[in-house]
């Protein structure tokens, strides 16, 4: 019989709040996640690939008492050891315990589950499971079948499927008693205790639609077998084989081989004794969100932030070319040097044309969103000097690909369409920071004749940063006494002049649009220009961005100190808790805790630095995932929400545990393990001197100091003319095409007008000042 109700109510994900994410070492392509305690999200067979929603159980007596376990939210958590993602869970009820062990095959598609009930001898076991194949819930088809003469809880769509069997632990039989198929909201299993008490429906299959499967199992224990293939007949045969040995002879292979990898990939003297579990965990988590089809591609989380009120597809199990060279430095601190190498190969292999790489991306490379963020084309870079620093390239020739995304870098540079929040335009110190050490570093992969081009280009941008970036807001500094400081973003509108400052910038997740004065918005991302070796720690407008960041974006929670990402930020959960919708409030991120960690080792307090890797730890969930956002304000607990404590944004965000295992790795160095080497040597934290400024399309500098001459740099050739004289490009570094305009004797107080070819005049004022 068909199930009524088709095709169900509009499917959601479930909650981001992860309790942890797994995958086995091995040839097994499955990844998994737990959430209150049972299985949410499982992906398969590539790590951007959710293919149910949750797993789940119902306790019941048929007589009119249930309770559906998650719901019940009184259970323990433990793994197998530190970074084992080996999981025992056990839920608590006056009438029973339910004793849950739960890990993946080593080398088959498939998720075991050993249930145990135990308590009130009238009670009954149930399994839900919402499929939600393809990564949707829309469109799956859910039936209750005969297979081989065992019953199997099936669901199809287009080329997936997957198989729930179950086996009694003792002779490996049978465990199903019957079983149900229903569409959400309307005749699935769990509708029908809700209007039963007990279950009623008997339904074959549901379909197409949002449909969910329900199993009765006949006894107090058995083992269940999750299994997907492309189709049903395939995935039942790895169910049913899976099923034939001893639960703990699978859970043993599991977790022996997570122990090797542990045992080599993390040094016991790496940090000090109180940090050594988290370090395990963090390392975990990077291994976990590894895929091993794409070898070097890392999703930034296996979860989607406030899950269970959206049905979006992507999530954040996508690849941001930023968070994955986040990932890399973790990695290379770890000394995972092939798998930072296969990073660099997956990165080269998705470079776009261009030079850059979209925002973010599946891992077959297919971009997801289309923003343009000019950082992003400088990590990558990043990377692979890292590496040749250290003579660790492996073969790898990266020369193409640091060209092309430098290319891209000075052409459309130094302002960026998005930041690195993927929001506000504009010129941006975190971005900055990032496409200047990528023209220092990238410089040293290239020929020796393109090398000066490019770090005289760097040298113009780093001793700009000021004239671009230094605000001085008429309240800002009667407030708190800061004379000049960073601001967030400043429109290119400072190309031409420094008072473009007080330009209104753009700030996202608000109703409406929302604009303010570029020099009243403050975020933490100028202390990436100490971080990279740009600036001192104790250089004056750091001292008092630094007062501003803590002053407007500090909060002090039960687990410790963080940050908000920027003054008036509107992505995170609104004031009552309800889950943000596109617009909210921005709550504290963990890994501006880290970055704000380096900063303080960088000004030479290990101790403070020490202590905020502490309040880190602190702030993960109860098997140490740290979450993208902590919760601040007073506790909702209907929302789950309490101070200090994971909000329902991403949990696990791998950027944060990367961010966890650097500062780790840089407290026992003694400064941040990432700083760029050819940055320090060129810069050492001072603001450089130049004798020639830059114009770009992109940036259309309005002024020059006196003494400087004037490059102009076009992606064509092109002819240049000025008062009294002409000339045609040259060929230059990266294949641009430059003029060198004579302007090094103008004084303070003149003008210099030149046109490319037949376009508009553009005129350039001589200021003071040494450059």
């Amino acid at each position: 019989m068909t199930a009524p109700g088709a095709p169900g109510i509009r499917p959601s994900w479930t909650s981001s709040a992860k309790d942890i994410a797994g995958t086995a070492i091995g040839a097994s392509r499955l990844w998994f996640t737990l959430g209150y305690g049972i299985v949410n999200e499982v992906y398969h067979p590539r790590v951007d690939l959710p293919q149910i929603r949750d797993l789940g159980f119902i306790v019941a007596d048929g007589e009119g008492f249930w309770t559906e376990v998650k719901r019940n939210a009184d259970y323990t958590l433990a793994t197998a050891g530190p970074g084992i993602p080996a999981v025992q869970v056990v839920h608590r009820h006056p009438r029973f315990e339910l004793a849950l062990r739960i890990a993946p095959e080593r080398d088959r598609d498939v998720l075991l589950i050993e249930a145990v009930l135990t308590g009130d001898p009238g009670l009954r076991l149930y399994v839900l499971l919402a499929p939600h194949l393809g990564g949707t819930g829309e469109g799956n088809r859910a039936s209750v079948c005969r297979d081989r003469d065992r019953l199997l809880l099936c669901a199809e769509q287009g080329g997936h499927a997957l198989a729930l069997a179950a086996a009694e632990p003792a002779t490996q039989g049978e465990a199903w008693a019957r079983a149900s198929a229903g569409f959400v909201g309307a005749s699935d299993g769990w509708q029908d205790f809700a209007a039963h008490g007990a279950m009623r429906w008997e339904y074959a299959e549901a379909g197409p639609g949002n449909v969910a499967l329900l199993g009765e199992l006949r006894g107090t224990s058995a083992v269940l077998a999750l299994s997907f293939a492309s189709e049903r007949d395939s995935a039942a045969t790895l169910a049913f084989s899976a099923l034939l040995q001893p639960f703990d002879a699978a859970w043993h292979r599991h977790v022996e081989a997570w122990e090797v990898w542990q045992a080599k990939n993390v040094d016991p003297g790496a940090c000090q004794d109180e940090f050594r579990e988290a370090a395990h965990v963090s390392a975990m988590v990077l291994r976990v969100h590894q895929d091993k089809t794409f070898l070097g591609a890392m999703v930034a989380s296996l979860s989607i932030p406030w899950g269970s009120s959206t049905d979006d597809p992507g999530g954040y199990h996508l690849v941001w070319p930023r968070d994955l060279v986040e990932s890399a430095g973790a990695l290379l601190a770890l000394g995972g040097w092939e798998e930072a190498r296969n990073i660099l190969r997956y990165l080269i292999a998705t470079q776009l044309g261009d030079g850059r790489w979209a925002q973010n991306q599946w891992l077959g490379g297919k971009a997801h969103w289309t923003g343009i963020q000019l950082d992003e084309a400088a990590f990558p870079v990043l990377l692979a000097s890292a590496l040749a620093e250290a003579d660790a390239l492996g073969g790898i020739q990266a020369g193409d690909m640091v060209a092309k995304a430098l290319r891209f870098i000075a052409l459309h540079g130094p302002a960026t369409d998005q930041d690195r929040w993927e929001e506000t335009p504009g010129v941006n110190t975190f971005t900055l920071a990032a496409a200047i050490a990528a023209l220092v570093c990238g410089a040293e992969l290239l020929a020796p004749s393109e090398r000066r081009d490019l770090l005289l280009l760097a040298d113009d941008w780093n001793s700009r940063i000021e004239d671009w970036c230094l605000g001085a807001d008429p309240a800002l500094v009667a407030e708190h006494g800061a004379s000049a400081y960073y601001v967030r973003a400043a429109s290119p509108a400072v190309f031409a002049g420094r008072d473009g400052i007080r330009d209104r910038v753009p700030v996202r997740n608000h109703d409406g649009e929302c604009l303010v004065p570029a020099d009243t918005l403050i975020s933490t991302d100028p202390l990436q220009l100490v971080r990279f070796g740009l600036r001192r720690a104790d250089d004056p407008a750091i001292l008092g961005t630094i007062r501003l960041i803590d002053a407007l974006l500090r909060v002090e929670t039960p687990s410790g100190p963080s940050w908000y990402r920027y003054n008036g930020d509107g992505y995170g959960e609104h004031e009552d808790g309800r889950p943000f919708d596109g617009t909210g409030r921005g709550r504290p991120w963990p890994l501006l805790t880290g970055e704000r960690g380096q900063y303080e080792l960088a000004a030479g307090r290990g101790e403070e630095a020490r202590t905020l890797l502490r309040a880190m730890t602190r702030m993960g969930s109860r098997l140490g995932l740290l979450p993208e956002q902590v919760w601040e304000a007073e506790a909702i607990p209907e929302h789950f929400l309490h101070p200090g404590r994971p909000s329902g944004s991403a949990m696990p965000l791998v950027w944060a545990h990367a961010e966890f295992m650097k500062l780790a790795a840089s407290l026992r160095l003694g400064r941040p393990i990432d700083r760029p080497e050819p940055v320090w040597l060129r810069y050492g934290g001072e603001r450089p001197r130049v004798k020639r400024a830059h114009w770009t399309r992109r940036m259309p500098i309005g002024w020059i100091r006196a003494g400087q001459g004037l490059r102009l740099l076009l992606e064509e050739p092109a002819s240049i003319r000025w008062q009294g004289g002409e000339a045609r490009t040259a060929a230059g570094a990266l294949g641009l095409h430059h003029a060198d305009l004579p302007t090094e004797a103008l004084a303070p107080g003149d003008r210099f007008t030149f046109a490319i070819g037949d376009e508009a005049e553009c005129t350039i004022r001589i200021e003071a000042g040494e450059g």
